[in-house]
């Protein structure tokens, strides 16, 4: 074949076209040469154009891939799901029970070497049935019937709290060993307390008396108790009388204030009136029902949490009505009449009536400008001030709220001495009480800044005190 035919195919075939011919001008000469020395070889023009459009159709056609077909794709072993079958993980747990006994130390010797072989992850839930219950529990709290059982958990133990302790240490442990199990175990505690009427008296005690231990030692957190607000739990009286126990360890294992800040971590401080009927839901019902079963300390402080809530809403109350701009005398009244009602000493409530007052308005920003605006703002309601402070005491707690509410915020640091000396003008405070803070009566906070600013003026004091006392003496 002539060359220029080669040459012809080369070009058309992309993968040749770039190693045999050059770019530019020169391409466009050699596929013109090569054009005209392929029409004189196939003799006519049309010749030509019919072998030109075939090669360019079959160069241009696009190969096929090949396709597999009949193959089986094997699944990755990291995909594959097992299929979830606690009986087995059961009967294992169940085995190694019966084997250890009543030994405890056994048992958590047992659960630490059995967490490499089993998975405790997946079948936490059945773990912490047959660690309490000696079996898997169906819906209500029933043993399932078709699954194998031990005799050895936390329901056939003993009721005494020196053997719910040690049940606790081997669940502590269990939980320290394996992190991960912390929260399923949050999650079975709190199943097993909507769980609470299939179980006996005597299951309910031990649970009881072991969610109080966990409380204590931190292994669960105090939202757990949300279970107990359950409807048909309260409304038979399960929920109180589970909360009895509950406590009593609880209490046992550490003080009050250490329960009490549990209980606010997590909001149930204001929550404990729940576990009563709404008909029977008051503060007298919940003080007597838990002073007469020993725990009066619980009874205090829920009786003062009320008293913080009867607080914060009188104080939003008394802030509405400045607000509103009711007058001074129907605020009083209304203030008095909420004293007699809560029992409100004058102490607690002058506290109440300054935060009132200094919470009603928006303060300015610039330090040379926000005493100008307290001055002005006591000025209107010493009034009210006054209505409250009949007592030295009284007094002295206002003073002192002063003193705190001027170190918190620091633009009223330099107006300390203003509004002490404006409020000792109006008759609010007295001069004995103002001499008693100064030597005696104030609190560490701005100790040595409030002391310095007030320096000239208890001399003043203390001066006119003697003109007076001489005064006395020359007219006697």
């Amino acid at each position: 074949m002539d060359r220029s035919i080669v040459l012809f195919f080369s070009v058309l075939d992309p993968r040749r076209r770039s190693r045999l011919l050059p770019s530019g001008r020169v391409v466009c000469v050699c596929w013109v040469w090569t054009c005209h020395r392929l029409a004189l070889f196939f003799g006519s023009k049309s010749r030509f154009l019919s072998a030109f459009i075939s090669v360019s159709f079959m160069n241009n056609q696009k190969q096929q891939k090949p396709t597999l077909t009949g193959q089986r794709f094997k699944t990755r072993k990291r995909d594959e799901k097992e299929r979830f079958d606690p009986s087995q993980f059961q009967e294992s747990i169940v085995q190694g029970l019966n084997q250890t006994g009543t030994d405890l130390e056994a048992v958590a010797k047992f659960l630490d070497a059995s967490g490499a072989k089993l998975d405790y992850r997946r079948y936490a839930e059945t773990l912490f049935d047959i660690l309490v219950a000696g079996g898997m529990l169906a819906p209500g709290g029933t043993l399932s019937d078709d699954l194998t059982r031990t005799e050895y958990c936390l329901f056939t133990a003993s009721e005494d709290l020196e053997t719910m302790q040690a049940y606790a240490q081997v669940f502590n442990k269990l939980i320290r060993r394996y992190k991960y199990l912390e929260k399923g175990f949050e999650e079975e505690i709190k199943k097993l307390l909507l769980f609470l009427k299939g179980f006996t008296e005597s299951e309910r005690n031990k649970l009881a008396m072991l969610t109080g231990i966990l409380l204590a030692n931190g292994n669960i957190s105090a939202s757990i108790l949300s279970s107990l607000f359950n409807e048909n739990l309260v409304k038979e009286g399960v929920s109180a009388a589970f909360a009895v126990k509950l406590f009593k360890s609880w209490i046992n294992e550490k003080d009050i204030n250490s329960v009490a800040a549990s209980l606010r971590k997590v909001g149930m401080d204001n929550r404990l009136m729940e576990l009563f009927p709404a008909n029977k839901r008051s503060c007298e019902h919940f003080s007597k029902y838990f002073t007469d079963a020993g725990l009066k300390e619980l009874s205090d402080f829920a009786r003062n949490q009320q008293s913080i809530g009867a607080r914060k809403e009188l104080q939003k109350e008394l802030q509405e009505q400045m607000s509103r701009g009711e007058t001074l005398k129907d605020i009083i009244a209304y203030v008095r009449e909420e004293m007699k009602k809560t029992s409100i000493s004058e102490q607690t409530m002058i506290g109440i009536v300054w935060t009132s007052v200094m919470s009603s308005v928006e303060w300015n920003k610039k330090e040379e400008l926000v005493t100008e605006q307290a001055i002005k703002l006591l000025k209107q309601y010493s009034p009210l001030l006054k209505a409250f402070t009949s007592q030295g005491l009284s007094e002295l707690t206002l003073l002192l709220k002063i003193q705190e509410y001027c170190y918190d915020n620091i633009h009223f640091m330099k107006a300390f001495q203003k509004i002490v000396v404006l409020l000792y003008k109006a008759d609010v405070l007295s001069e004995e009480v103002i001499l008693k803070w100064y030597t005696e009566g104030h609190v560490a906070k701005g100790k040595s800044v409030f002391l310095e600013q007030m320096k000239k003026f208890v001399e003043w004091l203390k001066n006119a005190e003697e003109e007076s006392e001489s005064e006395e003496e020359e007219a006697d």
